[in-house]
């Protein structure tokens, strides 16, 4: 179902945003936005869930934009709040929550924010790197085929089930890491093994990349162009365009598989995946967010929607409550980009 849109909110106004040579070295390593989210995002107070081993005793910090590009360079493989294997699922959150990040993109980096915000609640987090290659040096993903990430993801979730004692996992993901997993759901028999997919901004059904990839076929380049990707080995950014080869197959046997609930949150201030719309699911259990519906005034962009309030906010009702009458607070904006 289509989530209607919600009443309008009051909009707490934001500090200035202070330029920063951070958002410049986010912006190189593939993240993108240009300017810091001011504050952390708006979160359930932390709680001691008795049965989570170890037990925390003060909530972790939420994490920001510096946080970010501190962690993509120096830490890809490390966020707080993620991957504590000694993590026991309580009885409020019996599902893992594991997070794949975007395109160009690391676990370290893309999950500064969202990764403490479920920790702190309970959760047991567990975070991925995919798709990397030599041009990654350790640090880029979201690269290489992307039925080969979905094998990734097969076995990284197996993990997660083995250490836990769970059943089932929810999985997030933000743009490539929201559309891959659907590979792993419909072609590597992992519907069984988790319950919710969350996609924040997901490239599910491709994108034109405001029409660049239209004007490319018009002057009969972008064959060229995927045969430069595929000798650099960046096939995951080929199987990305509208109407690709991968798409088709993809989605041949239609969007959703029984059993999985389905969550979309997107903007339509996207520019990366367009139309927007494109990330948006039909059939079965399917709830499609527009953060506009919600916060009018909300301008935040593909890229910037990891360390936006309202978008962290949906994922946790999506995981939680899964409240259809959810409404966020409309506060702590994430970047225009």
């Amino acid at each position: 179902m289509t989530r209607a849109s919600s009443p309008r909110r009051t909009v707490r106004h934001r500090p200035p945003r202070r330029a920063a040579a951070a958002a410049l070295c986010l912006a190189a390593a593939g993240l993108a936005p240009a300017a810091p989210a001011h504050a952390a995002p708006a979160q359930a107070p932390a709680t001691k869930t008795p049965t989570r081993t170890p037990t925390r005793t003060a909530a972790l910090p939420i994490g920001d934009l510096g946080t970010a590009v501190h962690h993509f360079l120096f830490s890809p493989d490390a966020v707080a709040g993620a991957n504590d294997w000694n993590c026991k699922p309580g009885a409020a959150h019996p599902y893992p929550v594991v997070l794949a990040h975007g395109t160009l993109a690391n676990a370290g980096a893309n999950w500064v924010a969202l990764a403490p915000t479920l920790a702190n609640q309970g959760y047991c987090v567990y975070a991925l790197n995919y798709g990397m290659n030599p041009l990654s040096a350790g640090r880029v993903g979201g690269l290489t085929d992307i039925g080969d990430s979905a094998r990734q993801l097969d076995a990284f979730v197996d993990k997660v089930l083995a250490a836990t004692g769970a059943k089932k996992a929810d999985i997030v993901g933000h743009s490539q890491g929201g559309m891959m997993p659907h590979y792993y759901l419909k072609r590597l028999g992992g519907a069984a093994k988790v319950r919710t997919l969350v996609g924040i901004a997901p490239s599910n059904h491709g994108t034109t990349l405001d029409g660049l990839l239209t004007l490319s076929k018009q002057m009969n380049a972008l064959g060229f162009v995927n045969n430069i990707l595929d000798t650099a080995g960046l096939t995951g950014l080929k199987q990305q365009e509208a109407d690709s080869d991968f798409q088709k197959e993809l989605w041949k046997d239609g969007d959703t598989v029984p059993g999985v609930r389905y969550v979309v949150i997107a903007t339509r201030e996207d520019t990366v995946v367009t139309p927007y719309t494109n990330g948006f699911l039909y059939g079965g259990d399917v709830t499609n967010v527009t953060l506009q519906d919600q916060c009018p005034d909300d301008r935040t962009g593909h890229a910037g929607l990891f360390l936006d309030g309202p978008t962290l906010q949906n994922v946790v009702n999506a995981l939680g409550p899964n409240d259809p009458h959810f409404t966020p607070e409309c506060r702590d904006y994430g970047p225009a980009l």
